[in-house]
């Protein structure tokens, strides 16, 4: 198959204004990401990454933490519109987990995959139709980064300096060039912001 129908590979994750998706504090530290989830234009952001998607593509950990969450944001008919799109597209859609140590699917419409992120999303990208998103899972991101991969990158840049934690685009990455296909700025001064990889 060639790569003008080949499906298009998408990610969605939030960062600080020096690269980072979680604080000094370690994984869990998300001081900086979570007073912005809940604006206007993150709430639009949300809606915008899932609805030409068809497939999700998580990391264990994310799929694990979106599990505890998302299901009762589903069912709950007082929930924000926008978010509650959002959690019954992902209950509903395919979802496929990386993981090593995972044995049995944690969801419903969920398989767990073993193997090389580029190797998983390759196959992916040749069956099927709809964008696969990658949702937040950095680890997959970067591996998708470091054999250029990703075709649109869904970026919400909040404007808080962590002074520490984990960075997304770390040295080493193949140089790339990306073109901004939307850009959007919230009261507070978060920023949406669509890429899509020029090649």
């Amino acid at each position: 198959m060639n790569n003008s129908t080949a499906r298009r590979v998408t990610a969605n994750i939030n960062l600080t204004l020096d690269g980072r998706y979680n604080g000094s504090g370690g994984p869990g530290d998300l001081s900086a990401i979570i007073p912005y989830a809940t604006t206007e234009v993150a709430r639009r952001h949300l809606d915008r990454i899932w609805q030409s998607a068809t497939t999700a593509l998580l990391g264990r950990l994310n799929a694990e933490g979106f599990m505890g969450f998302w299901p009762s944001v589903a069912e709950d008919e007082n929930a924000d519109p926008r978010d509650r799109g959002y959690a019954k597209w992902l209950v509903g859609t395919e979802k496929v987990v990386l993981s090593t140590t995972l044995t049995e699917p944690p969801w419903e419409r969920t398989r767990v995959v073993k193997g090389p992120v580029a190797d998983v999303v390759t196959g992916l990208k040749n069956t099927g139709e709809g964008d696969i998103l990658v949702n937040n899972s950095a680890s997959v991101i970067k591996a998708l980064l470091s054999v250029d991969l990703l075709d649109r990158l869904y970026l919400m840049i909040n404007p808080e300096i962590a002074g520490g934690g984990q960075r997304l685009f770390e040295d080493g990455l193949p140089a790339s060039k990306w073109t901004l296909a939307l850009q959007e700025t919230g009261e507070l001064g978060e920023m949406a912001m669509v890429y899509d990889r020029a090649r």
